[in-house]
């Protein structure tokens, strides 16, 4: 055999022995960053039933915090304990976040760099090794009954050339991947309780009732009141009393009744609690009034309450009553902090009561907190 047949045969073993080896190992023929590509994210999370509490942080860059909502299963109902333990009253809400993270893939590999986390909106909102305020992302966590994580993911930014696809990665790793997801849980607060807090149609009101009456703080005295009836009359409104409010003006407070939502709420001192859900007259202590008049919110030694914002009632066809009483601007973590020059559209505080049994049941524990937008709304 001649040389140049001995090349040949050697070159065409070569060839059939690398065409075997990555007949054999294919992978080889992939960079490692792309190793994981196509596999589940979460291969723990196979049924949102069995998630038992949900954690989602989101971060606002204009004021630069994170703001955390934990909502867990404790005695068979779903709690923010994050907000005071208050009951989770959008089950859907939680259903959804489960289920929007239940199969997630690794359609794609974006990058492996560290620095290019920012570009993709990644950055864990609770990283304190990380001096930027942009380009931080919304951390989700889902845990089972024993505390055990089966999903925990930053989401990121929406990919720009793809509809519907958004770049995630997993806390504490590098790399960041492409998802097809529509999964968005949110940190509101007001996303995740009852959206209409009265329980009211537009159709089942029969008589509203608007009092205001200038309060000093100090010695909590009240000033001469004004009040406007509005009547039910055929199909608008009549009035007594008041300053005249236009058919927009009515209509709008006709929609504060029946579509307003709150954004925080405080436990009600417990005795005030459980006075109020008995129904009967209120047994004055200096906690209870204290805590009442640091809200914005006056009783008298009689048991009448009286709020520095004023108060509407509204009354139904079937005969239940509920008020709402406006107290003083609402300063805390999670909501915008107060500015006075713009009273009027900060949150509020709300001490809400009703003749109906279960919506009193529901408010004697609570002091709400409503949008400045929604308090507008009611100061016709």
């Amino acid at each position: 055999m001649n040389e140049n047949a001995k090349t040949a045969l050697a070159l065409a073993a070569a060839c059939i022995l690398v065409i075997a080896a990555v007949s054999i190992e294919p992978e080889a023929r992939q960079p490692e960053m792309f190793s994981d590509q196509g596999e589940l994210l979460f291969p723990r999370l196979t049924d949102p039933n069995l998630v038992r509490s949900i954690e989602v942080i989101d971060y606002n860059e204009a004021e630069a915090v994170a703001r955390p909502l934990k909502a867990a299963f404790r005695n068979n109902r779903w709690l923010l304990l994050s907000h005071n333990d208050y009951p989770a009253e959008a089950r859907d809400r939680v259903a959804r976040t489960a289920v929007s993270l239940v199969g997630l893939k690794k359609d794609a590999v974006v990058t492996d760099r560290f620095e290019d986390h920012a570009q993709y909106g990644v950055i864990d909102p609770l990283d304190p090794k990380v001096s930027s305020l942009s380009g931080r992302g919304k951390r989700v966590t889902l845990r089972d009954a024993a505390g055990t994580p089966l999903a925990d993911l930053v989401l990121g930014n929406p990919e720009k050339n793809r509809e519907g696809y958004r770049y995630v990665r997993i806390p504490g790793q590098k790399r960041v991947y492409a998802v097809k997801t529509d999964a968005d849980p949110s940190a509101r607060f007001e996303d995740w309780v009852e959206p209409n807090l009265l329980r009211l149609t537009p159709a089942s009101l029969k008589r509203i009732v608007l009092i205001n009456y200038p309060i000093d703080p100090g010695s909590g005295r009240l000033g001469p009141p004004t009040r406007a009836v509005l009547s039910r009359s055929g199909d608008g409104w009549s009035q007594e009393g008041g300053p005249a409010l236009s058919k927009t003006k009515i209509d709008s407070l006709v929609s504060a009744l029946c579509s307003i939502r709150v954004v925080g709420a405080r436990p009600a001192p417990p005795d005030l609690a459980a006075q109020l859900r008995g129904g009967k007259g209120l047994e004055l202590t200096l906690d209870l009034v204290m805590s009442l008049r640091q809200r914005g919110f006056y009783i008298t030694p009689d048991g009448r309450f009286f709020a520095a914002g004023g108060e509407v009632n509204a009354e139904t066809n079937n005969g239940t009553s509920v008020t709402l009483r406006f107290g003083d601007i609402a300063t805390s973590q999670e909501l915008t902090k107060p500015d006075p020059a713009r009273a009027a559209s900060e949150p509020r505080f709300v001490f809400a009561t009703s003749t109906d049994p279960a919506l009193r049941d529901k408010f004697s524990s609570w002091f709400y907190i409503i949008s400045g937008a929604d308090y507008a709304r009611f100061r016709p």
